[in-house]
């Protein structure tokens, strides 16, 4: 068995990683860095809760660290639990800064233990039915990709992560950047507007960011002031268009008291619709397929002892830093930054 240790238990610690880890065969979780011990406890009474990193890092039995952590310290606890000897996980995004990522990268080549960064989104239900009918070559070449995530939050809030550094883009956008990385691979180049507009929020609230590649454009978009939100993907190729409404229900399903061993976890219920583009007929529904958020983690299960491939390479994340540093320089300076 992996020993795991967790540090942090708010959304990405509670939902995101403990179920999923308590559900894969091979990880065992057995610690978790927590201020609050009680909530801990309220959903995992057998794990123990530790005070600080240092006390986690020091556990013989953990071999695994998930840094859950608020951003501004994911690159201090990953080189800390490197040094330590232990496999990492990062939550997005990886590292604030490239260098920091890389010297992350570097830390774990030198030491020889396994690094990832969490990138669930890979596993959406829309992206893999996407990802499907790339590989079945309907869309034939893309041409623009467009990816949404549009949400309704007029009113800010104190939590830390409406104040972090970049806003939205280093929030949503490591998502959106990854997915276009898998699709379309590294851009030339990209031209960034990020902006705020809620009245007192602290960080950026909005972005349209454009990547351009040698014959397409992809479009990443969030906003939240859009009070109709639902289109997720708008992809257009020289095979047809698809279309796409609504988030992949993996999220709110655990939020919402649901357990990953529920016949309809990972179901979206809202199909795709692709129109071919040899004027043949009207739009065809395309039913979505499962989320499946637990593929990352037995991947990662088999990754740690080598018999498997790391499912999110350190090297895939630092692609996905310089794209977010670039988009800020860019949003900054007004103006496209070749890359």
């Amino acid at each position: 068995m992996i020993g795991v240790g967790l540090i942090g238990y708010g959304l990405g610690g509670r939902v995101f990683h403990a179920p999923f880890v308590r559900a894969t065969d091979g990880l065992d979780l057995r610690a978790v860095v927590s201020r609050d011990a009680a909530k801990v406890h309220a959903d995992l009474p057998r794990v123990a809760v530790e005070p600080d990193v240092a006390a986690l890092l020091a556990r013989r039995d953990i071999d695994l660290v998930i840094v859950s952590s608020p951003d501004a310290l994911h690159a201090e606890h990953a080189l800390a639990a490197i040094q330590a000897g232990k496999h990492v996980l990062v939550d997005k995004p990886f590292a604030t800064s490239l260098a920091a990522a890389r010297d992350v990268a570097a830390a774990a080549d030198r030491a020889g233990v396994v690094v990832t960064a969490f990138q669930n989104r890979r596993w959406d239900a829309d992206f893999l039915t996407l990802r499907r009918l790339v590989a079945e070559g309907r869309l034939g070449e893309i041409i623009l990709f467009e990816s949404r995530f549009d949400r309704w939050r007029p009113q800010t809030s104190d939590l830390w992560k409406e104040a972090r550094e970049g806003g939205s883009w280093f929030d949503l956008g490591p998502h959106l950047v990854d997915q276009a990385l898998c699709l379309l691979g590294r851009p030339r180049a990209i031209t960034a507007d990020i902006a705020t507009f809620r009245p007192g929020a602290p960080a950026p609230d909005w972005f349209h960011v454009v990547l351009h590649y040698p014959r397409s454009r992809a479009i990443l978009h969030s906003s939240k002031l859009t009070a109709d939100h639902g289109l997720r993907f708008a992809v257009h190729g020289t095979g047809g268009s698809f279309i796409k409404h609504g988030l992949d229900p993996q999220e709110p399903a655990i939020v919402g008291g649901a357990r990953l061993s529920d016949t309809d976890f990972g179901l979206d219920p809202v199909a795709g619709h692709y129109l071919a583009g040899d004027g043949s007929g009207k739009p065809i529904e395309i039913p979505t397929l499962r989320g499946d958020y637990g593929q990352f983690w037995r991947e990662l299960a088999d990754a740690i002892p080598g018999t498997g491939p790391n499912p999110v390479p350190a090297s895939d994340a630092i692609e996905v830093i310089e794209l977010l540093e670039a988009g800020m320089r860019s949003s900054r300076e007004r103006r496209t930054i070749t890359l």
